[in-house]
């Protein structure tokens, strides 16, 4: 690998302070030690990015890398309406990498931890054929709020926050050849998603929320809600949001990256329908996007949207990284 000594490269990467010094020991021992706080349970959470499968040098820069990474597990605390609190890095590097571009890497993660006051516990370095990126975050979650997928009832509304399918459609656009210009918000939808920290904490104060990030399509992580709650949804086509931008870069596409795009890391879930108004009140205090796009009955795990040509059911479509060609 391009790194001249892998001890001087970790000193490199290693924060000069820590947001929780009176709670872990971090870099610099065999392991990191976190103290535990009455009250909370823990979250935890691990995700891997592969060169040539999850990136390439034409859709992401090192520094993207190191941000969409470490934002894909904060995504996964968000949906346990947990806070992030640490994380480590186990990174595979091949021959061909800089270390400043290595380091530009760990940039991207830094600049969007400090947002969370995150704490780079440590992890491990090798050597290998492709960069190979794996996240684990640790988080904390109030004792008796965590937001699960089987929390969901009939009778419930079906909500979602932000747009969606902006995210594929930025990498259509960086795998294209579109003037990328004129289309700037979509691609860093893609390269530098925001996790919906805050909307998970507010989702806290209510008694019964299922809830799952949108990570691999708004298709897949409805169903997974219905199945693990052994209920139907049914989401109405016209009311799933769609950006301007999205729309008019590519219309006919945007409903089917909605549904099977993913990593938009917004947040899909369901409340009692009694409890609606009131999330939707303190969103909108919280200038925090949240559309009303169906209703939990009476099921089995399945989901079915219905407009104007009538009602068809979904399959679990998007991301899948065995799913045969």
């Amino acid at each position: 690998m391009s790194v001249s000594d892998e001890f001087e490269f970790i000193k490199n990467i290693q924060p000069p302070t820590l947001f929780h010094k009176d709670k872990v020991v971090g870099i610099g021992d065999d392991a990191a030690i976190i103290g535990g706080e009455p009250g909370f349970e823990k979250i935890v959470c691990v995700d891997t990015m592969v060169e040539e499968i999850h990136f390439s040098s034409r859709t992401m820069d090192p520094f993207d890398i190191g941000h969409k990474a470490l934002a894909a597990n904060i995504s996964d605390v968000a949906a346990m309406g947990g806070i992030p609190l640490y994380y480590l890095v186990a990174i595979t590097i091949p021959k061909g990498w800089s270390e400043e571009d290595l380091i530009a890497i760990y940039d991207g993660m830094k600049t969007l931890g400090d947002k969370y006051e995150m704490d780079l516990l440590g992890g491990d370095t090798t050597s290998g054929k492709s960069l190979v990126l794996s996240v684990f975050v640790i988080g904390k979650v109030e004792k008796g709020k965590r937001l699960l997928r089987s929390n969901a009832k009939p009778g419930d509304v079906v909500f979602v926050s932000g747009s969606l399918g902006d995210s594929a459609a930025g990498l259509d656009l960086l795998l294209g050849d579109s003037k990328k210009d004129t289309w700037r918000e979509l691609i860093r939808k893609h390269q530098n998603p925001t996790p919906q920290v805050s909307l998970g904490r507010i989702l806290t104060q209510f008694d019964r929320i299922a809830l799952n990030d949108v990570s691999d399509g708004l298709a897949s992580e409805l169903m997974e809600i219905a199945e693990a709650s052994d209920v139907d949804m049914r989401i109405k086509k016209d009311t799933i949001p769609l950006s301007s931008i999205l729309l008019n870069y590519n219309g006919s596409k945007a409903l089917n990256w909605a549904l099977t795009g993913g990593e938009d890391f917004e947040l899909v879930g369901t409340i009692a329908l009694n409890e609606w108004p009131l999330l939707k009140q303190q969103c909108q205090n919280a200038d925090i996007e949240i559309s009303q796009i169906g209703e939990v009955t009476i099921g089995t795990g399945q989901v079915f949207m219905f407009g104007e040509g009538g009602e068809v059911l979904l399959k679990k479509d998007g991301f899948n990284h065995f799913q045969k060609e």
